[in-house]
């Protein structure tokens, strides 16, 4: 269910902040139009939900390993040592996730720019032509 609602929240936000059409201010760029498409919102959510299902891991990995410390018994002890390589090992993944989820994000913006300069450049083709 949190799972579920973080996804849709993510996909939301998305949503909400790149609407068709909508116009933003890119520095030295002026206004931008951005648009998603369903394919690059499906990826969004897909990692959003990767994400989340990582991080509940990682809860219950760190409730374990307070459990084991507070206990002081040994074997409990060692055990954390492999709680905490497989915590490790999930920031990794969370860390990737994002990086993938910047860079993809990063190329959608490219894209969107480039068709948007392209049309800059037919619209002002357009204008200097004589009538």
């Amino acid at each position: 269910m949190w799972r579920e609602r973080c996804s849709r929240i993510g996909v939301d936000l998305m949503r909400r902040l790149f609407m068709e059409g909508d116009a933003y201010q890119v520095p030295g760029m002026g206004n931008v139009g951005v648009e998603l498409d369903g394919k690059a919102l499906q990826t969004f959510q897909k990692s959003f939900v990767q994400v989340q299902s990582i991080l509940d891991q990682n809860r219950v990995l760190i409730n374990e390993i307070n459990q084991n410390h507070e206990s002081k018994i040994p074997d409990n002890l060692g055990r954390n040592v492999g709680l905490i390589r497989e915590l490790n090992n999930n920031i990794r993944k969370v860390v990737d996730l994002y990086s993938h989820l910047s860079s993809n994000f990063s190329k959608s913006m490219d894209a969107n720019l480039s068709e948007g300069d392209s049309s800059s450049r037919l619209d002002a083709k357009k204008r200097t032509r004589p009538a």
